[in-house]
């Protein structure tokens, strides 16, 4: 069983990541990006935050936090892809502004076709091997191909068959997590997530790491004094990362038998479960001040 799911990794990140998106498109409508012309300045925020400061904040973290090399590729990765459907999920649970939530989670999913390679390029292309190659036309191939086509065509549906667009949404995002489940049991029952060997620093760097983007996400609209439901949106979208394009580019990057690629593995699950637990603090946080308001 434990050798299948090593011989087929690959294919497992890629339908995990391919039935999110397919999910998260039939939920969208090209009227969701109004959220742009509705929200600009809080957009513009959200997006700069995205772009600029979660990379600046995981390159502070590469440079200066002397964790293992797989761990800071991990933390690269992180700040490479954009929020996932799990953060408009968790935006509208705060009642934050769910519109300003898919339109920085579009346009963000849309944009990293460009922006993945070249984050990954800036931040971790010193600390791979001397012969590596950044396989840039290959990363933007695999993010069209499992990301971005799976999107469109989830739009499509949602576009011509309204009527089936939420059973198929709740298929895809269901068949996403189950597979997350079997790749977290295949990368166990094969030796690859050795908690125990680990290491404490590395953990507590991406738990860290994970309370830096929560603070920065929660301090800078408040300093910019963006409404509430804005700032709820925006805290979740810098915290609550995707994840399921993780786990495809680090298959994609490290094949199985490379040791780094088990590392990094480990940095992004522990990242997806410290997240999900900050992003329920989160929702609790937002409704608890949506009812003083």
């Amino acid at each position: 069983m434990f050798s299948f799911y090593l011989a087929h990794e690959y294919w497992f990140a890629a339908a995990q990541l391919s039935l999110a998106m397919l999910g998260m498109g039939a939920t969208l409508t090209p009227k969701d990006f109004k959220g742009i012309v509705e929200t600009p300045r809080a957009f513009t925020v959200g997006m700069c935050l995205q772009l600029l400061l979660v990379p600046l904040v995981a390159f502070l973290f590469i440079a200066f936090s002397g964790a293992a090399i797989g761990v800071l590729i991990g933390l690269a990765l992180l700040a490479a892809i954009p929020g996932g459907t799990v953060s408009n999920i968790f935006t509208y649970m705060a009642k934050g502004n769910i519109v300003l939530s898919i339109a920085i989670t579009a346009i963000t999913t849309i944009g990293c076709l460009v922006t993945t390679p070249i984050v990954l390029n800036l931040l971790i292309s010193q600390h791979m091997p001397a012969d590596f190659v950044m396989p840039v036309g290959r990363i933007a191939f695999e993010i069209c191909i499992f990301l971005l086509i799976p999107l469109a065509f989830g739009m499509a549906i949602n576009a011509k068959l309204s009527n089936y667009a939420a059973k198929i949404s709740k298929f895809g995002i269901y068949c996403s997590i189950f597979i997350i489940l079997l790749i977290v049991i295949g990368s166990a029952g094969a030796g690859r997530l050795d908690l125990s060997s680990f290491g404490t620093s590395n953990i507590l760097t991406i738990l860290v790491f994970a309370l830096a983007l929560l603070t920065l996400s929660v301090i800078v609209p408040k300093i910019l004094r963006l409404p509430t439901q804005d700032g709820a949106a925006i805290q979740i979208e810098i915290t609550v990362r995707n994840t399921n394009l993780g786990l495809l580019l680090n298959a994609s990057l490290f094949p199985v038998g490379n040791a780094l690629g088990g590392t990094v593995l480990m940095t992004l699950l522990l990242y997806g479960a410290v997240m999900l637990l900050l992003g329920g603090g989160l929702i609790t946080y937002n409704r608890n001040i949506h009812k003083t308001v």
